[in-house]
């Protein structure tokens, strides 16, 4: 059972900090804070489904965790919601991200960008997309949950009013970010009191936030996109050089539909639809099933799975873009046969130093994962593109507002995923979700991290899949991380592999014979927030694990 120890199991040979998952059987969620974690159990020990508990957690992680995600950024998830009388039920992929502004040209961002004129605003006004978590949120408990969206976001709207205590990670963030953050009057507000970054231990309150909440708590996200909410924001952002309008936010839908997927092992894995790139990583599963691994922290798997993400990453780059402006080859980029023929590209003993896309026939965020008693299963992911987004709150909304427009698009000229005007970027963000031979949903995961997302997740499930790991063993392997990804401002740097110090030295030392260009990272310092939970099917035992790289937690009961 994918998630679950082995006793075939061999014992790591590497440093652990979590010795062991957490078991539950009634309910269960693993997210990147403890207060998010302790919303959504609040909510499932108050009867509510994993729609429910996963929306109160996503609502205070946006209070708690401003850095990484907001009312102003994006969602993705993958959803599993079980049948009634024996049925199979119904699983889809969530799309929440918005276009960019209409009004602004291509030239307009060449202007505004660097000094060439080749890159985005990466930050400021005019690095803002209509925000799509509001939306989504309200869809996914019109559809499928038990509570309203004013029950849900009763403990979001006491952080925000009331305030918290601010973790030490927040607080780097907050000092990390302090001369952008002063430069937008409201933000500074916010997060710099006195002209200076609030300290950990210290009370952050966010009063306007909390107001907003209450007021989408009321009248629903119409007030949001097309209401007052909407003026406040869209008037704001005319005062300071935004080009977003009330036109942009009222067009704005949440997409709910089948999600992509691939056969892995004999097991299903489901994955987030375009434009999120959660087609890397099911292109890269169909790369390296092509090898059998038995030991996924061995040189040869390491070096194969590298090498796999990046013939994966290209064909992202050259191939995948948003589906009003470009149909993304999906059928012939997530085949086996595909994935064979990328496989064939692939020298065993020499990593590549350039990659292009295969040639066609014809940032911060937080990640939570939610399973209840009864089977639904919720894998989401949300963010404001970077730290802390654009850097500008909206006014008196209290909303910090992503930067997804300026990180991105590029400006190269004939490239798929160009700026264009009331376009959306293709999106780093993507969860998954595990099905087992029998296509029964048993394991949902996921973590923050840009671009590498998908390579933590392929470690993970190879991690579960081939070595037997448990979920919290797969979440504290070493881990390793290939760059560039597909960020258009890193693109041009020659391919590095950041390993954590953990991985054994002939591992190390057998990946530079093979031309990888090694760069060691402290121990838990690989980056990401991985959070996983599977389920047994047949006596519904769920076992949870979270990463020890940051604040994060598992509760259940």
């Amino acid at each position: 059972m994918i998630g679950f120890p082995r006793a075939t199991t061999a014992d790591q040979t590497w440093a652990r900090r979590r010795p062991f998952p957490l078991y539950a059987e009634h309910g269960m969620v693993a997210a990147a804070h403890p207060l998010t974690a302790e919303a959504g159990l609040h909510v499932l020990r108050e009867g509510g489904n994993a729609i429910d508990a996963a929306v109160s957690a996503g609502l205070v992680a946006a209070v708690v965790m401003p850095e990484m995600c907001g009312l102003g950024g994006d969602l993705f998830a993958v959803i599993h919601m079980p049948g009634v009388r024996g049925g199979s039920g119904e699983t889809v992929s969530v799309q929440g991200s918005g276009i960019s502004p209409r009004g602004a040209l291509i030239e307009q961002m060449r202007a505004q960008g660097d000094e060439n004129g080749t890159q985005m605003p990466y930050q400021g006004p005019l690095s803002i997309s209509v925000p799509g978590m509001i939306d989504a949120y309200e869809q996914l408990l019109n559809r499928y949950g038990t509570k309203s969206f004013a029950e849900v976001a009763e403990t979001a709207i006491t952080l925000a009013r009331d305030g918290f205590i601010l973790q030490p990670l927040g607080a780097r963030s907050i000092a990390g970010n302090a001369d952008i953050l002063a430069r937008d009057a409201a933000a500074a507000a916010i997060f710099l009191p006195e002209g200076k970054p609030l300290q950990a231990g210290e009370r952050l309150r966010q009063a306007d936030l909390g107001r907003t909440i209450e007021t989408i708590a009321a009248d629903g996200a119409e007030t949001f996109y097309r209401g007052k909410i909407a003026k406040r924001i869209t008037a704001y952002l005319a005062s300071v050089g935004g080009a977003l309008t009330m036109d942009d936010f009222a067009d704005h839908e949440t997409d709910i539909g089948a999600p992509l997927r691939t056969t892995y092992r004999g097991h299903t894995v489901y994955q987030t639809a375009i434009p999120s790139q959660g087609l890397i990583l099911l292109e890269a599963l169909n790369i390296i099933a092509n090898e059998t691994i038995d030991d996924p922290l061995s040189a040869d798997a390491i070096h194969l799975m590298v090498e796999a993400k990046k013939l994966a990453y290209a064909d992202r780059l050259g191939h995948a873009a948003d589906a009003a402006f470009h149909q993304t080859p999906l059928e012939t980029l997530l085949s086996p046969e595909w994935g064979k023929k990328r496989y064939a590209e692939i020298a065993p003993h020499r990593a590549a130093a350039t990659v292009p896309p295969g040639r066609l026939q014809d940032g911060d965020t937080t990640y939570l994962s939610v399973v209840d008693g009864n089977g639904a299963m919720v894998s989401l992911i949300q963010s404001v593109s970077s730290a802390f987004g654009s850097c500008v709150v909206g006014g008196d909304t209290g909303v910090v507002l992503n930067n997804r427009v300026g990180r991105g698009f590029t400006l190269e000229d004939g490239h798929v995923n160009q700026y264009a005007p009331g376009k959306k970027t293709m999106h780093t963000l993507n969860c998954y979700l595990v099905a087992d031979p029998e296509g029964r949903p048993v394991l949902v995961g996921g973590t923050p991290g840009g671009d590498g997302q998908p390579q933590w997740n392929m470690q993970a499930i190879s991690g579960m899949l081939d070595g037997g790991l448990d979920v919290q063993a797969a979440i504290e392997m070493p881990r390793w991380t290939s760059w560039p990804g597909t960020d258009p401002a890193g693109l041009a740097n020659p391919f590095e592999l950041r390993i954590e110090d953990r991985m054994p030295a002939d591992v190390v030392a057998e990946l530079e014979s093979r031309g990888h260009a090694v760069r060691l990272q402290g121990g838990w310092n690989g980056g990401g927030s991985a959070q996983t939970i599977a389920r047994d099917p047949e006596t519904g035992v769920l076992i949870g694990g979270t990463d020890s790289r940051v604040e994060g937690m598992v509760l259940g009961f």
